[in-house]
């Protein structure tokens, strides 16, 4: 065998990753040393509890309790816990005690990234972090490297793998929500507590760390727009599907132009998450299960599509592992880390300023002249109608104040055209408002069309 340079890692958790991490770590040793050109010796494993059950067997002594002293000393050290504390101590530990840095918190980077970057580019030093976005799809390297000499346009992504699980299981079979997370959870797709997942915090973290690396721009979690899917159900799936649409719930980070309060360029950029229609032909409406899929355009490039596995131990294993030997090959190289690159300082506008489309799903009076004075409402908010479609509803409560007796109801679905979000939005209030109007029944975004 090769003799090579030697050089320690220290790893942080081991829990469903972590322990995968390291069993391949070991089981790997000579295959890594070949592809990185430095022994990757395995200095010990953090945990709080060593005697915790573990899904892989791993040597008790490799286990201590003192993240502190292993990380002095490590030339590479993996963080697993997830959070923010004590994650974030230690990975500035291991950055000022001048060791690189692999993890997959997204929570961490999506709130203290900044910090984290800053304190490396200060000492030389690297952080890894492809594991952070859609498990085991290669989406960060190739963002923050294969397509820095482009301008990236904007980026789609089904990043969750739990509510694509619900919705597609929605879209796929008429099932309700309840039921779907209740079977998710017991699969372990979904945590105990979900909330995480459905109400968008999850997806919101990765897209906030897509749009800093797509735009060059640091993109607080604070300003990315958070819309979950607990307001998705059967009747909004089955009148999505007879519109020939799929409801994902989307990141999507999209560069405008000609905001006249942007930065100098006169570009800004909107980060935001929400559940909308996908129209059945878009590479994204075939992303099924709890797969992750990320749709990115580009300039030079085009259309770029990048799927797989979005979680799971030994997938999101991978991408650590990807990332360690990134790592060992920059320690042999030598020289400083490669920073990142956050220079462009555009402005994140608020959703309001977006352009976009709606569906509009409408319980109505069934009487001569609703739809022209709904058709006013919408000319008055600058919104102008694409598609109508109506139908009959017999033998509903749900109608309008002072409806007279016998007045039926209609459900029209209403498709605009593209408007600004905050014209479209006050419109909607609008029309809620309205006498003729019974009920709301969903508003959904259009996006991919």
């Amino acid at each position: 065998m090769t003799e090579y340079r030697r050089l320690r890692v220290a790893l942080l958790g081991a829990g469903a990753v972590g322990s995968q991490v390291a069993s391949l770590l070991l089981e790997h040793a000579d295959e890594l040393a070949d592809r990185a050109g430095a022994t990757l010796e395995l200095a010990g494993i953090a945990v709080r509890d060593i005697d915790a059950p573990r899904d892989v067997d791993l040597p008790r002594e490799l286990f201590t309790t003192d993240p502190e002293t292993l990380i002095v000393g490590s030339d590479i050290v993996i963080e697993l816990i997830g959070g923010i504390e004590p994650a974030r101590t230690h990975i500035l530990q291991a950055i000022t005690s001048g060791a690189d840095v692999v993890t997959a918190n997204k929570a961490l980077l999506a709130t203290h990234g900044a910090e984290i970057f800053d304190t490396a580019d200060q000492v030389g030093a690297s952080v890894y972090y492809e594991a952070a976005v859609a498990g085991a799809i290669p989406i960060i390297r190739p963002l923050r490297d294969s397509l820095a000499g482009d301008r990236v346009h904007r980026i789609m992504g089904i990043v969750n793998g739990t509510t694509n699980y619900i919705l597609d299981r929605m879209d796929a079979e008429g099932a309700e929500f309840d039921d779907v997370l209740a079977e998710a959870q017991a699969l372990g797709y979904a945590e105990a507590d979900p909330t995480a997942d459905v109400e968008g915090y999850d997806a919101a973290q990765k897209a906030a760390i897509l749009a800093s690396l797509a735009f060059h721009t640091a993109v607080p979690l604070e300003a990315v727009h958070r819309e979950g899917i607990l307001g998705i159900d059967k009747a909004m799936m089955d009148a999505a599907r007879h519109a020939g649409y799929v409801i994902k719930l989307l990141a999507v980070c999209e560069r405008l132009a000609g905001e006249t309060d942007a930065s100098a360029t006169g570009e800004a950029i909107s980060v935001r998450v929400y559940p909308a229609l996908v129209p059945r032909t878009h590479p994204l409406a075939s992303v099924h299960g709890a797969n992750n899929a990320v749709f990115v355009q580009a300039e030079a490039a085009g259309d770029l599509m990048f799927y797989g596995a979005g979680a799971g131990g030994i997938q999101t294993a991978s991408a650590v592992l990807g990332d360690v030997v990134s790592a060992a090959r920059r320690h042999i190289a030598g020289g400083v880390g490669v920073g990142e690159s956050t220079r462009a300082n555009l402005p994140v506008v608020a959703i309001g300023r977006v352009t976009t489309r709606y569906q509009i799903t409408l319980e109505v009076e069934d009487l001569p002249g609703v739809l022209a004075t709904i058709a006013g409402i919408l000319s008055d908010g600058r919104v102008s109608i694409a598609t109508v479609e109506q139908n009959i509803l017999t033998g509903s409560d749900d109608l309008a104040p002072g409806a007279a007796p016998g007045t039926g109801v209609a459900r029209l679905v209403i498709g605009t055209h593209t408007a600004r979000e905050q014209d479209l939005s006050e419109t909607v209030d609008r029309l809620a408002a309205s006498d003729v109007v019974a009920r709301v029944v969903s508003v959904l975004r259009v996006e991919g069309d």
